[in-house]
């Protein structure tokens, strides 16, 4: 999403293939294309947009929040119980990277937007948030981020999806953006701090109260 490579994946933009002294087609394309030196980037469907702008800052938070959640899966262990319900958020992250990066219209466009069934998506969170926050601990008050390997990267995975929300806000005040992505972003947030606490608690890994003053 964010990434030149991750964009080439989702076909935001083709790139031609390469071909050899005598004009033969090489069997793979250069990663780089060149096309973004200047400061824009393409969105699936055509057009080009400043790196800047406020639907590159959404769909390229997105992808940050995707590979953060790789990084908090490789701390925990290969049989946890939650790892597969993890890869299926950081599917259905790249279909919402996807579907923001497609600012443009046409079949193209119409494409690359993949997250439906938003419903059923949303749904399957909540009852993951119902199912872990049952076995955390009681929460009495304001805890820190801190603990294990893996629930110290889930609590920077919850901070980077409120900031993937907040992009996707600042989006919507300026052109349409799917609301059903910014239930499920929020939704996602609130899945992650209570992962972050029962990772703790499996961990043997005491949590940090806040301490006022």
């Amino acid at each position: 999403m964010g990434d030149r490579r991750t964009a080439r994946a989702q076909g935001r933009r083709g790139v031609a293939p390469t071909r050899d002294a005598a004009g033969r087609r090489a069997g793979k394309s250069k990663l780089y294309t060149r096309t973004g030196d200047l400061g824009t980037t393409m969105l699936f469907g055509g057009g080009r947009l400043p790196k800047g702008h406020p639907r590159v800052e959404a769909y390229g938070t997105v992808d940050e929040l995707n590979s953060t959640l790789g990084v908090a899966l490789s701390f925990l262990p290969s049989r946890n119980v939650f790892a597969k319900a993890i890869s299926g958020v950081q599917n259905e992250l790249f279909n919402i990277g996807s579907e923001l990066a497609s600012g443009g219209g046409g079949k193209a466009a119409d494409k690359a937007r993949l997250f439906i069934d938003a419903e059923a998506k949303i749904a399957s969170l909540e009852a993951l948030i119902d199912e872990y926050d049952a076995k955390a601990p009681p929460l009495r008050t304001f805890i820190l981020p801190s603990g294990s390997q893996g629930g110290a990267m889930l609590h920077l995975c919850r901070t980077v999806c409120r900031r993937a929300e907040r992009q996707v806000v600042r989006l919507s005040h300026e052109e349409h953006v799917n609301p059903d992505i910014l239930r499920y972003l929020n939704r996602l947030s609130d899945l992650l701090f209570v992962l972050a606490r029962y990772v703790n608690k499996a961990a043997g890994k005491p949590e940090t109260e806040w301490r006022k003053g």
